[in-house]
């Protein structure tokens, strides 16, 4: 057991693993929010937010994942709650983001349906305790990149290689999020959502191949978590394929009442259709002509306004409000000489994003509210430690906060925005 009672995650055993993570880090330590909380929720109050969404670990509260809950690990997140409050910030609480106790993965992970069951029993716990005081709850953050990158690509963690078999874990996953959805109700909460990981799909060329297999790719990234959220089925062109996955009553567990539909968007994705003797049909097809942050993934806000009214005129009234979710870039600059950490090229994201979104609701989409990735400095999964995509930079060797340019920049906007509502 780690400190405090909390169990192991998928996360801890992938990262000590050679190879798995790009700079050989792990995130045992990473920022050290944990300890940390007080000043952390002290730079939320200078930033001005009106809200912050914040991660439950699994294990942290049930090290195995399901039997005897871990009070200490209960209790921290009953403070930083209470803290929140008090600073006058609104938590939105995440009971998921891609942490899977050791000991269910140890059982089949999300392979076995009894996981989607765990989760339920997981969502209960925290609800019952939280949602007194908690508004705003998402049951799962990216099932889909849980899913296939976890399970079907093995880039992530548990590190599985499925392929297209994933797609019977995506459907554990949204009966996870059913199961959640519906024990968050009955604890009490009053808004439910989810965060879902979205982009525009753009086909590598004009050729009906590409074109194809953009579709199919759509259909699976896209599609595949938004319909059986939105609508109770699956897309056309998977349909087919999860016919044999699918039980009777399963998609009324999957289909719950949403109180928002969140939107995680980093960039968009170009597909090309894969070699015949390729494992998938499709191959992502490197985007030109455009800026790209320290991730390599390219600057293209128009790619969010694009997505947000296409998903509107798609969906209508089976569309309940938007929330951007997550939004944000990876720029490794450091503090200078005099200590200043001027990350500019963050400003022109955040403010072009910004922007995007706001031309989105003149257009008649209703946006009610923009999370940025993130407040810290952190472990960003795969690619470890050195991608950073905080407002705060984090010195890992001493865990000082240095709130960077962009810092400062958004809580002028945040106070400009109060100022001229109230």
């Amino acid at each position: 057991m780690a400190e405090d009672g909390r169990g192991p995650s998928i996360w801890e055993k992938f990262s000590h693993q050679p190879g798995r993570i790009a700079d050989g880090t792990t995130g045992d330590v990473a920022a050290d929010h944990y300890h940390r909380t007080a000043d952390d929720v002290a730079l939320l109050r200078r930033l001005g937010v009106g809200s912050y969404r914040f991660s439950v670990s699994w294990s942290r509260v049930l090290p195995s994942g399901r039997g005897p809950v871990n009070a200490a690990g209960l209790d921290f997140y009953d403070r930083l709650v209470d803290e929140l409050l008090a600073a006058g910030i609104d938590p939105m609480v995440t009971l998921y983001h891609h942490d899977l106790p050791q000991g269910l993965e140890d059982d089949g992970g999300w392979i076995n349906p009894a996981t989607a069951h765990a989760f339920g029993a997981y969502a209960a716990v925290v609800g019952e305790r939280l949602a007194d005081r908690v508004k705003a709850w998402v049951p799962l953050s990216e099932p889909n990149v849980a899913a296939f990158l976890g399970y079907g690509l093995g880039s992530s963690a548990p590190g599985h290689r499925l392929n297209f078999d994933a797609l019977h874990v995506g459907h554990q996953v949204l009966l996870g999020h059913g199961h959640g959805v519906a024990a968050l109700r009955a604890a009490g909460a009053r808004e439910v959502g989810c965060a879902n990981n979205h982009a525009p799909i753009w086909p590598g060329s004009e050729d009906p191949a590409d074109v194809g297999a953009a579709k199919l790719f759509d259909a699976i990234w896209n599609g595949m978590f938004l319909e059986p959220m939105l609508l109770g089925r699956y897309p056309g062109d998977i349909a087919p394929l999860m016919e044999d996955l699918v039980a009777p009553g399963d998609m009324a567990v999957i289909r719950q009442p949403l109180d928002f539909y969140g939107v995680n968007y980093y960039s968009p994705i170009r597909i090309a259709a894969a070699a015949d003797d390729a494992p998938l049909p499709f191959e992502v097809f490197e985007m030109l002509g455009y800026d790209r942050t320290d991730r390599g993934w390219t600057v293209v806000p128009d790619a969010l306004r694009e997505w947000l009214i296409t998903f509107r005129a798609r969906f209508r009234a089976a569309l309940p409000p938007i929330v951007v979710t997550e939004c944000g870039a990876s720029y490794g600059v450091g503090p200078d000489d005099a200590g200043v950490v001027d990350d500019q090229q963050r400003i022109d994201y955040l403010d072009a994003h910004l922007r995007a979104v706001a031309t989105a609701c003149e257009r008649g989409v209703d946006v009610r509210g923009f999370y940025a990735w993130s407040l810290l400095d952190g472990f960003e999964f795969a690619e470890g430690l050195a991608q950073r995509y905080g407002l705060v930079h984090v010195d890992f060797e001493t865990l000082e906060r240095t709130p960077k340019r962009s810092f400062e920049w958004y809580a002028g906007l945040i106070g400009a925005q109060t100022r001229s509502v109230g």
